[in-house]
């Protein structure tokens, strides 16, 4: 087994078809140069030490030295032993609000753009723990499952929008039932993370967090929003056409609900935070998943390769050091042996 560390840097190699047609362009040019300075035998009798294979030899030993620290900086490494890697961590499921509350302005940019940052910044500061995605509205919809790979979260994460499930209002109690769903290790740590304006337009909140409870999942709540409020705007283009009214004509005012998300953490023994701050929840989030017991849940073995740059650029070292010694004349052992029946 092999792979290649830099394998953008292999087209430097395509300095070498281009330096052999130089080459040879240049030995045209001679042979032209000397048919009209005189006569070809003439010239050759002028310089009779000269050597061609010389020449081309020494520019042969160039191009595998050339080739050889290109080949160096692309660094090939070859698997020589496999060894079994053991991960250890917590699994962590974000519910993320996308009721259409979440558009309001209250908390720069949006209340949903603020979220997707702050679970971003807590991905960012994560180790070996694995993650999943659960976004919610009327109803809880999975958008990425357990998962250790952190950029295709980030992925998914930046898609979301409050259109993604079509009926509205705030079900926290689907999206949280929903998460229980995503542990698919009962031995492994696990912890929800709920962000979230607050209000909640269903039932039975306090039971899924009990249900939670009872399996051993903690939860984190993350509130967004002010409890003064804001308007809810519609945008088109991204620009503001009007405001969202209720079937009187009113314009509608969505306020942050901090008290509903700290009676359910609390169920758990987990936590509330404000999420004005995205540092200040990152830090919470860190704290927490300190004190939590990291379990194992994944051990692998995997391919240990090891680098081999050195021997081609010591080869390359070599070439160069032997190429300082070629002289572009005939060696007289080789003149003796006439080997191309140049004697007259």
């Amino acid at each position: 087994m092999y792979e290649l560390d830099e394998p953008r840097y292999l087209y430097l190699l395509g300095i070498v078809p281009v330096l052999l047609l130089l080459f040879f362009f240049n030995l045209y040019w001679q042979k032209r140069k000397q048919r009209e300075f005189g006569n070809p035998e003439l010239v050759k009798k002028l310089t009779p030490e000269r050597s061609v294979f010389k020449a081309a030899l020494k520019l042969v030993v160039l191009l595998l030295a050339l080739s050889g620290i290109v080949i160096a900086i692309v660094n090939p490494k070859v698997g020589t032993k496999v060894e079994t890697v053991k991960r250890e961590g917590v699994d962590i499921v974000f519910a993320v609000d996308v009721s259409k509350s979440m558009l309001a302005e209250d908390m720069q940019p949006n209340r949903l753009d603020k979220s997707k940052q702050i679970v971003s910044q807590v991905i960012n500061q994560l180790g070996t723990d694995r993650i999943g995605i659960v976004a919610y509205a009327g109803s809880a919809y999975p958008v990425l499952p357990i998962t250790g790979d952190y950029s295709v979260a980030k992925m998914f994460l930046q898609n979301m929008n409050t259109d993604m499930v079509s009926s509205q209002g705030t079900a926290i109690s689907d999206a949280l039932e929903l998460a229980v769903s995503y542990f698919d290790d009962p031995q492994t740590s696990k912890l929800v993370i709920l962000i979230s304006d607050g209000e909640d337009h269903g039932e039975g909140s306090r039971e899924a967090a009990l249900a939670l409870k009872d399996k051993g999942i903690k939860l984190i709540t993350v509130g967004v929003g002010t409890e003064k409020g804001g308007p809810i705007p519609i945008k088109v283009n991204g620009r503001t056409e009007s405001l969202k009214r209720d079937s009187e004509g009113n314009v509608v005012i969505t306020k942050m609900y901090p008290q509903d998300l700290k009676s359910i953490a609390a169920v758990t023994n987990g936590g509330y935070v404000y999420g004005k701050s995205t540092r200040e929840v990152s830090d919470y989030v860190k704290n927490a998943l300190g004190n939590m017991e990291k379990t194992e849940f994944e051990a692998k073995q995997m391919a240990v390769y090891d680098s081999q740059y050195q021997w081609f650029l010591g080869a390359a070292f070599l070439l160069l050091f032997i190429e300082v010694f070629f002289l572009e004349r005939k060696t007289a052992w080789i003149k003796k042996l006439n080997l191309f029946n140049e004697k007259e």
